[in-house]
């Protein structure tokens, strides 16, 4: 939408501005008509287009990356101009949906062609409540969870409804007849929180309406409850990685986590300790994801689907879930050994592992648990970094809880929150103070410098700061606190005391300071 969106980069805004805007768009063309534009369909034969290269200066088409006669740098994108209002208002002519308040768009793509999206995707998305990502995919993040077992009560699924997807006797081999019996989780069976259902449930209908209005076909999920994803497939993912990992949906649980198989979260390059993943409708990854929209930047691919793994392979995971131990109980050889501190290479021939089942037929089941839980969700939900409000409130409550447990020291704990954590975000702020950038009120449009006329080049519109003071100092006075109340060293009230100067001296002039004959005494 270029500029003309404003700060939400509005499609209805700059549609309703009534200009055509200028945008950077790929250049299409159709081998068998001649038509050129920005879509992969042909809109005069609907025959598939192909990307053309052209040159940024003199305008040719080109073959290579540069131009033969100019040599300048050949893309395959070029400046356009598009009615937005057209194209919007033919978009909800074919869904037969009215205007909507808010469809957010981009000022400008960043990939190599510049494909944009239809724009009924967008317009069904904001309809149904569901946010797209960099991919064109709809994802919902969750802290990993390990789970090996569980009891139909426990996922709020019938037992009639588990005999369907393959559950039909529990770990002593009995008959799958009691919502109280346990059972092994496949490595490929996920239970997701209730508002992961949730937001899945939008994105179903979405992706449902997506396949009747935009494709012409049947929808697929039909889904009117929560209950109703159970069997679906999703495709998980780990950040900074690029393959996904299919699953299948067989449950649900009241705390905010995803259960799945450790050799799940392992597949996904992860280690089980609580990192965040996401997960999303397989059939929405299928069909919405593509490399043409990821950024051309470093890092770009990041974070994208670009491997599906239709299958885990316990050999190819990652070697820490092999080490986990699947016994249902420890050998009294184990328990001497603990009291000599004996080294874990000295226990290893004791212990049965995930890795002595590699390449055998029980490598995927037959694990054995040590303790009893009365419920998999038993404890809190939700963890409380995300219901305390305020920095202060965080810091109080993981100082309280040190004071509570003996084996914690409280000074300790306080020692290294300011060592490592305070002192280095507020030297890291006051750096990026110094050196940050500005950027305009109307455009959003970022400036290394301020302008000689000291408004905006694009627009003429106000400049702000990127960074603030209170952005810098926003830990001080939450650090100081923590410095005095419990105590640290002397060393690491100096440093703090250092680096609070530092901030002064950045935001308060010497030069118009008011001074008093007791400031020299």
């Amino acid at each position: 939408v270029g500029f003309k969106g404003g700060p939400t980069r509005s499609i209805v805004k700059a549609a309703e501005s009534g200009e055509k805007i200028e945008v950077e768009l790929a250049n299409m063309v159709c081998p068998g008509c001649g038509w050129t534009g920005f879509t992969r369909k042909c809109q005069r034969c609907g025959s598939a287009t192909e990307p053309v290269r052209t040159c940024q200066k003199c305008g040719r088409r080109v073959d290579g990356e540069r131009c033969p006669v100019c040599n300048s740098r050949a893309e395959f994108f070029v400046k356009r101009y598009i009615d937005l209002k057209s194209m919007l208002d033919a978009a909800l002519e074919r869904l037969g949906e009215r205007y909507p308040e808010l469809v957010k768009g981009v000022q400008g793509m960043t990939s190599d062609w510049k494909i944009p999206e239809p724009i009924e995707k967008g317009i069904l998305r904001a309809k149904h409540g569901v946010q797209v990502f960099k991919d064109g995919t709809v994802r919902f993040d969750a802290t990993n969870v390990p789970l090996t077992h569980f009891r139909p009560r426990e996922i709020g699924v019938s037992v009639e409804k588990l005999r369907e997807l393959g559950y039909t006797a529990d770990i002593q081999g009995r008959p799958l007849e009691s919502d109280d019996q346990v059972l092994e989780l496949r490595v490929q069976d996920i239970l997701i929180s209730r508002s992961c259902a949730e937001y899945l449930l939008k994105a179903s209908r979405f992706m449902d309406e997506l396949l009747q209005k935009v494709y012409g076909l049947p929808p697929y999920y039909r889904a009117g409850s929560q209950e109703d994803l159970i069997g679906h497939l999703v495709l998980a993912l780990a950040p900074h990685t690029s393959a996904g990992i299919a699953g299948r949906i067989i449950g649900f649980t009241d705390a905010s986590v995803g259960y799945a198989h450790p050799f799940f979260h392992a597949a996904k390059r992860r280690d089980c300790d609580g990192d965040e993943d996401c997960v999303m409708l397989l059939l929405d990854a299928l069909i919405n994801f593509s490399r043409r929209f990821l950024p051309s930047k470093r890092g770009g691919s990041m974070d994208a689907p670009l491997i599906l793994a239709t299958r885990i392979n316990p050999a190819e995971i990652d070697k820490q879930a092999h080490n986990m131990d699947i016994m249902s109980a420890y050998p009294l050889e184990f328990y001497d050994a603990t009291l000599r501190y004996a080294r874990p290479q000295e226990v290893q021939a004791l212990m049965k592992t995930a890795g002595k089942l590699l390449d055998t037929e029980n490598e995927y089941s037959g694990f054995g648990y040590t303790h009893e839980t009365s419920h998999i969700s038993q404890g809190p939900k939700s963890t409380r970094y995300t219901t305390l409000a305020t920095m202060e409130e965080k810091i109080s409550a993981q100082l309280g809880l040190a004071k509570k447990i003996r084996a914690v020291d409280e000074r300790d704990v306080a020692e290294r929150l300011i060592k490592h954590h305070f002192i280095p975000d507020l030297k890291g702020n006051l750096r990026t103070f110094a050196s940050q950038k500005f950027r305009c009120t109307s455009c959003n449009q970022i400036h290394r410098r301020v302008p000689l006329s000291g408004k905006c080049t694009k627009c003429g519109g106000k400049l702000v700061l990127t960074v603030t003071r209170g952005g810098v100092e926003k830990y001080l006075q939450v650090a100081m606190d923590v410095a005095e109340e419990y105590h640290v060293s002397e060393y690491t009230k100096q440093r703090l005391a250092l680096t609070r100067k530092d901030i002064e001296s950045m935001f308060e002039s010497d030069a118009s300071k008011q001074l008093r004959l007791s400031d020299f005494l």
